[in-house]
């Protein structure tokens, strides 16, 4: 679904990706760990065309995206769920899924589905997205990046500030939509025992570049804990 290779990226002088290269399969939860400042968040922001990037290639299904703009990027079908989730405040539930559906023809209602995945927000469908608890904007924030259908979905940091219970919740749903075969899923995580329990492939990084890749199931065994423990 997602192929990245050799990207590299400049904030001024400093070099903040070194020759990244990455895939992420449909119907795989890929996971991507690292400590603070490694480049985590800068590889899914050039991904979405949000920071420029100087060379290399980003492909989905491959076609390249890398001179498309981030609309035309969701548009191509990735829907991204940002780190610190960045909902509407003053809007409610249900004009901040509709803001998701701007990539979306005229009059397209918001899928019956994100209320099963996310229970919580039918019930709060008028209520304003500043007045939700953190984990409920989270689940806010990935229904709005669901609702345009995306073909690959990219989390930045989903378990920042949640509480366990909803942590489950949106574990959950990843790997059900992950195991339903037609989603690639690109997760950026810290917190090391949630990326394992979901990593069908993980990539370390260090100092902007991948330093470790392989299954999730080897996790353990490639001693991946050692390398973002703090």
């Amino acid at each position: 679904m997602l192929t990245i290779k050799n990207i590299n990226q400049y904030y001024g002088g400093s070099h903040i990706l070194r020759d990244v290269s990455l895939e992420a399969k449909t119907g795989e939860v890929t996971v991507i760990l690292g400590r603070n400042g490694v480049g985590k968040t800068t590889l899914l922001k050039s991904l979405m065309g949000l920071v420029p990037i100087k060379d290399g290639s980003i492909a989905l299904e491959g076609q390249a995206i890398q001179g498309l703009t981030p609309y035309q990027r969701a548009r191509a079908g990735i829907g991204f769920v940002p780190q610190g989730r960045e909902i509407f405040a003053r809007l409610s539930v249900e004009e901040n899924l509709r803001m998701s559906l701007a990539t979306q023809p005229a009059g397209t209602p918001i899928p019956a589905e994100l209320f099963e995945l996310f229970p919580v927000l039918k019930q709060m469908l008028h209520r304003r997205g500043g007045d939700l608890s953190g984990g409920q904007q989270q689940q806010l924030a990935i229904a709005r990046a669901l609702a345009a259908k995306p073909r690959l979905l990219v989390l930045d940091e989903p378990t920042e500030g949640i509480q366990p219970s909803i942590i489950k919740d949106i574990g959950r749903v990843i790997r059900m939509l992950a195991d339903r075969g037609s989603m690639a899923i690109l997760l950026v995580e810290q917190y090391y025992d949630f990326a394992q329990e979901l990593a069908d492939a993980y990539a370390v990084m260090q100092r902007g570049e991948v330093i470790a890749r392989g299954r999730g199931k080897d996790m353990e065994a490639d001693g991946v804990r050692q390398l973002v423990a703090i």
